[in-house]
């Protein structure tokens, strides 16, 4: 039986060609494998090196892009249904890959749908596919090789696969010829992988290898208990490739180097670290407290925590040495776009929108079909199609095959909701209140010409009052513009809180929010309705926070007389575009607007 060498010998190249002979021995129970690099050789010398490992039984599957629910789960085939006249079943691919492995090009651009479908049945171990009628149940335990190329830590695989998935290779700095070169070194093949498959069911494992993995990734910060079943797994395959009858201590630190050490969102610290942080005072009594218990006799094998120990070392030389830097980076907040303007997202739609032509394709995903365009492209083929046998009727019926399905295609924009937050405060009123409900109505207006809908939220003395929901009436919402009283503090806090909760039930309903405050950047109410300056904008900061994680375009108009560091900082701290106009009239307060959300078309 081949050996496998020390942890300390195993290079990146080592844990790649590894992770490999583990996905052949059990990628189902495994999970599968993250592949993140660049395309280029190394990856292709690890593709090849799993092709040659895998029985010849084992499927590999690809996984096309831009794949329908009907390809995946699998559905009613239209075209076989209308040639036997009866509902023919198609297989989704899920169910095709049973027992083998698929493989997914451009991971990291996964839809969250399609992703959510894939973790599903690797779950369950099979597709419930229940449409068009027809309702089964068939098995489907397969492995993942997710091929990632993205190239930050914002392209990455949907987080719920990725924790599904066992081993996760960086072949970016791995070179093709480093891998190649290393991919012969070993005498594992197809055949030992056979043999490791029909031990792996009776490899046993202790109650003091599943209590270490479970310590070791508790000391590394990982949250999943996904991460040590699928590294006790991996202890296993690796126990029945050196024909082991038990786990033992190497193939668990092998494991967690390959499993958990990826894994890894925090660095453990070393006890001796731990006992610098006591003061002398501490130490003394840890000392009289608690004396050195006499020497026990020696244990043919290690306790639960001489083992976690053993196992924590090796995962932690696995680390990455970034790993802190990577972790700021994943933490540091990012912008999110979100598209404003006069007529909101253009979006393919496929129930509404205008004709944008059509195209070839299949009905599983509910398009419409263009009826007129199908039978103009079957028409030339009918006479190839249909040989009328001596005896037989010259009366035959069209035949319509799948090449011959033309699609609408429809396209449509997002309708826009621009959320009016109005500060209709004391301190507004005696300086800006007018200039700004005439702005208002003037944006609403133009927003009537572009057929957005429009909410209007105040904020004032009597608190936050959303006096106009999402409409198009501009009557109603110049009667509610009209009827705004002024007067009272500035809960500019519980104001952005209002606009961002209404902002996201918005976008919830598929439309593009755009909030634009109107305010000084003077709050005085803190959020529990309490009064007092330095609480008012310490919770108006807060909330500008939140604010700006939601990802909404948010525009804040300065409406003081003397525009001041105030309203800025607040802008700042919700990533809005900011708009002092300490001089200006309701008609140039409603172009400047204007011109930074978007112009009517």
């Amino acid at each position: 039986m081949p050996d496998v060498s020390e942890p300390s010998d195993w290079t990146r190249v080592g844990d790649a060609r590894l992770a490999a002979i583990l996905i052949a021995i059990d990628g189902t129970g495994l999970g599968g494998v993250s592949l993140r690099g660049r395309s280029g050789g190394a990856r292709e010398a690890w593709l090849d090196l799993l092709r040659e490992l895998l029985p010849a039984t084992t499927r590999l599957r690809r996984l096309p892009a831009h794949i329908t629910d009907d390809r995946l789960l699998g559905g009613l085939d239209l075209a076989a249904t209308l040639a036997a006249g009866k509902p023919i079943v198609e297989r989704g691919i899920l169910a095709d890959s049973d027992g083998g492995l698929l493989l997914v090009p451009l991971a990291e651009r996964m839809s969250p749908a399609v992703a959510a479908r894939i973790v599903a049945a690797m779950d369950k171990g099979e597709v419930a596919m229940e449409r068009d009628g027809l309702t089964q149940r068939l098995p489907a335990r397969f492995g993942v090789i997710a091929l990632d190329e993205g190239i930050g830590d914002d392209e990455r695989l949907p987080a719920a696969l990725l924790d599904r998935l066992a081993c996760h290779v960086n072949l970016d700095e791995i070179s093709d010829g480093d891998f190649r070169d290393a991919k012969h070194d070993t005498s594992i093949g197809p055949e030992e992988i056979v043999q490791a498959k029909d031990r792996l069911r009776s490899v046993a494992v202790t109650a003091e290898t599943i209590e270490a993995l479970c310590g070791v990734a508790l000391a590394l910060g990982i949250g999943s208990l996904n991460a040590p079943l699928r590294a006790l797994k991996a202890a296993r395959c690796l126990a029945a490739l050196r024909g082991h009858a038990v786990v033992d201590d190497e193939d668990v630190a092998t494991a967690a180097r390959l499993v958990l050490a990826p894994r890894a969102t925090r660095i453990p610290l070393a006890q001796n670290e731990e006992e610098q942080d006591l003061t002398p005072q501490d130490q003394e009594q840890q000392d009289v407290s608690d004396p050195e218990p006499p020497e026990a006799p020696e244990q043919p094998t290690p306790s639960a925590a001489e083992l976690q120990e053993i196992v924590l070392a090796a995962a932690q030389a696995a680390i990455p040495r970034n790993l802190l830097a990577r972790l700021v980076g994943r933490q540091s907040p990012r912008s999110h776009g979100s598209a404003s303007g006069r007529a909101g997202q253009r979006q393919r739609t496929r129930r509404r929108g205008r004709p944008a032509g059509t195209r070839r394709g299949d009905l599983r995903a509910g398009e419409r079909l263009n009826v007129l365009e199908t039978l103009r492209a079957a028409a030339p083929w009918q006479r190839l199609r249909i040989r009328v046998q001596p005896g037989e009727s010259a009366t035959r019926r069209l035949e319509v095959r799948s090449e011959d399905f033309r699609i609408k295609r429809l396209k449509d924009r997002r309708e826009t909701v621009t959320i009016f937050v109005v500060d209709a405060s004391g301190s507004s009123a005696v300086n800006r209140l007018a200039e700004a409900k005439g702005a208002v109505e003037l944006l609403l207006a133009d927003c009537y010409v572009r057929r957005d809908e429009v909410a209007l939220l105040s904020f004032g003395g009597r608190g936050v009052e959303l006096l106009l929901p999402p409409t198009r009436s501009l009557t109603r919402a110049k009667r509610c513009l009209a009827d705004l009283p002024g007067g009272g503090g500035t809960p500019l806090a519980k104001a952005l809180e209002e606009a961002a909760s209404l902002a996201i039930a918005i976008r919830r309903k598929h439309q593009t929010p755009t909030v634009v405050v109107l305010t000084d950047g003077r709050p005085n109410i803190a959020r529990d309705g309490s009064k007092g300056r330095e609480a008012a904008e310490r919770d108006a900061i807060g909330s500008a926070c939140a604010l700006r994680e939601t990802g909404i375009a948010v525009l804040l108009v300065d409406t003081s007389q003397r525009a001041g560091a105030g309203a800025e900082r607040f802008a700042e701290a919700m990533g809005a575009q900011y708009l002092p106009l300490p001089y200006a009239d309701a008609r140039t307060l409603s172009e400047e607007v204007k011109a930074r959300i978007g112009s009517p078309a």
